[in-house]
């Protein structure tokens, strides 16, 4: 069973900093597009930024491009999501997921998820 386990949530102060990880059990890393989503209390998840299996395209929604950068380490099977200039709207509990390239389904694994709480 695939296992992806999110880390480095936390509270912070609105326009700090936050670098959370996940990693995981899947055997070729390599084969997967990896994502972050959030879900805000009373909201639906929605999506937040993705990588190509490859690491050469990456994707952000409308409301964190420019202040979060997606990345990935392929050796430690991990992927990451530098959060910079954090909003009290930003507050929302993260995940992770991964989808195998040739898979049909939009997203195949996801993690328990990670609380960001940002104060303002």
């Amino acid at each position: 069973q695939v296992q992806l386990v999110e880390s480095g949530g936390g509270m912070v102060q609105a326009g700090g900093s936050l670098s959370l990880s996940c990693g995981t059990s899947v055997r070729t890393f390599y084969d997967y597009d990896m994502g972050w989503f959030r879900q805000a209390p009373g909201k639906e998840r929605e999506f937040v930024a993705s990588i190509s299996w490859t690491g050469g395209r990456t994707s952000y929604a409308v409301s964190v491009k420019g202040r979060f950068t997606i990345s990935r380490d392929n050796a430690k099977k991990s992927v990451y999501l530098q959060m910079n200039s954090l909003k009290p709207e930003d507050t929302a509990v993260y995940y992770c997921a991964a989808h195998w390239r040739v898979s049909p389904n939009p997203w195949d694994y996801w993690g328990q998820g990670t609380q960001v709480t940002v104060s303002s």
